[in-house]
């Protein structure tokens, strides 16, 4: 029995000195970094594109490096399917080289993979993905950050413009049947409060809408008493709710107000400027446009991606989406910047597990400012928890605009 015992406790001990030497658990080491881009390049292929084209330009300053170790870029395309964009979550956990995942333009797939992102220790750097509840999950340690519209926000800057720049009284909710959507019932209902006006109704849509059910809906909202909409839609069914708008008489058109959703795709080519002169469309962005003058650093920026993009982008209204683009850029100078502080200190370690806590880590704690297209960024994470639950978020309120289309098909922001 002794022996039996004694031959048992030396594996055990063994065990023991490898995770000691290791970090147990932390073992895969890695000689380059992979950071993945899961977004939807077929429904809203503009958003995902340009997501992509912005970590491309941010990777390209630094000559795809992360102190000493290259970096690959791997795009997959999740089409908008929660399904598809667990699987891509599960690819990164079992990538020993994968760093981080930036995600798309839609809720759900986040929304949906919570706990798993969580439970499996996920670096998720969200571009563009806007309902509340994705960096605020009550777990500790946090793991997603978001440098994007906040949906907690979002509501009120709509809200804000429509009521005091437009004069509507009545508007009308017109809310995609998804968590996003859900979400954003709440928090428009909330600023309308603010503003002491109710909506005068709230109507649900499904993805894959026609045009017959859109222009069914329109009706109804205004025999319900409605003086304009706000929209929540993603580019494919808010390329039907325009198009079901714009073939009503001008009498029984009805000012929109939207989410960003709508720029995600190929909407402006497909709801052109003859379309959109007649229907009043404005809709929520950040505070920056390639389409505006632009500063040295913005300039140099642009030129840098225009090389990297020749075909493509030869000129600013070129980017398509742009939204993707100049958050993905933003975002990815921050994540440098963490992996640059953590190897100036002397913190990693060479096993990727490990060190993605200790850039997660760092993300809360950047030392130095970042200059980025939208704004200079002062510590733009800190620690998540529920007394601060902005803590993930790099943008507030006041990078907040609105905006519309122009003639060429650019996005224009409105002056506050």
């Amino acid at each position: 029995m002794h022996q039996t015992q004694l031959l048992i406790k030396i594996p055990i001990l063994g065990l023991i000195v490898f995770c000691m030497n290791a970090t147990c658990g932390y073992a895969e080491t890695y000689q380059q970094l992979t950071i993945y881009i899961s977004a939807d390049r077929t429904n809203a292929r503009s958003s995902g594109e340009s997501i992509e084209q912005g970590l491309r330009t941010a990777l390209s300053e630094v000559g795809y490096m992360l102190g000493s170790y290259p970096v690959t870029v791997k795009v997959l395309d999740h089409k908008g399917s929660t399904p598809r964009a667990t699987k891509h979550l599960n690819q990164y956990s079992q990538d020993t080289s994968a760093l981080a995942l930036f995600s798309g333009l839609h809720s759900p797939p986040l929304l949906a993979n919570l706990e798993r992102i969580h439970k499996n220790q996920i670096l998720i750097l969200d571009p563009w993905a806007a309902a509340t509840p994705i960096t605020r999950y009550p777990h500790t340690p946090n793991w997603i950050f978001r440098l994007s519209i906040d949906d907690s926000k979002a509501g009120y800057v709509i809200t804000k413009y429509a009521i005091e720049k437009a004069k509507v009284s009545k508007p009308a909710l017109l809310l995609e049947q998804t968590g996003w959507g859900k979400a954003n019932k709440k928090t428009m209902s909330a600023a309308l409060r603010k503003f002491n006006v109710e909506p005068s109704s709230i109507t649900w849509f499904n993805w894959g809408i026609s045009k017959e059910r859109a222009i069914a809906n329109i009706q109804k909202i205004r025999l319900e008493g409605a003086d304009s909409i706000f929209l929540v839609a993603n580019s494919t069914e808010g390329k039907v709710i325009i198009t079901a708008m714009e073939s009503l008489s001008p009498e029984n058109r009805l000012p929109i107000f939207s989410h960003w959703g709508i720029t995600g795709g190929d909407f402006p080519e497909i709801i052109t400027h003859s379309i959109r002169k007649n229907i009043s469309l404005n809709f929520i962005q950040t505070r920056f446009s390639f389409l505006d003058p632009l500063n040295d650093f913005q300039q140099k920026v642009f030129d840098q991606a225009s090389n990297i993009f020749p075909d493509t982008i030869k000129k600013p209204i070129d980017i398509k989406a742009p939204t993707g683009f100049i958050h993905t850029y933003d975002l990815t100078k921050i994540l440098i910047a963490a992996f640059r502080q953590a190897s100036r200190n002397n913190l990693m370690t060479g096993h990727i597990r490990a060190d993605r806590e200790i850039i997660r880590e760092t993300l809360e704690n950047i030392k130095s400012p970042i200059k980025g297209l939208i704004k200079t960024y002062k510590k733009p994470f800190s620690v998540y928890s529920e007394s601060d639950k902005d803590a993930h978020e790099a943008l507030d309120i006041n990078d907040f605009s609105m905006a519309y289309y122009g003639k060429l098909n650019g996005i224009h922001l409105h002056a506050n």
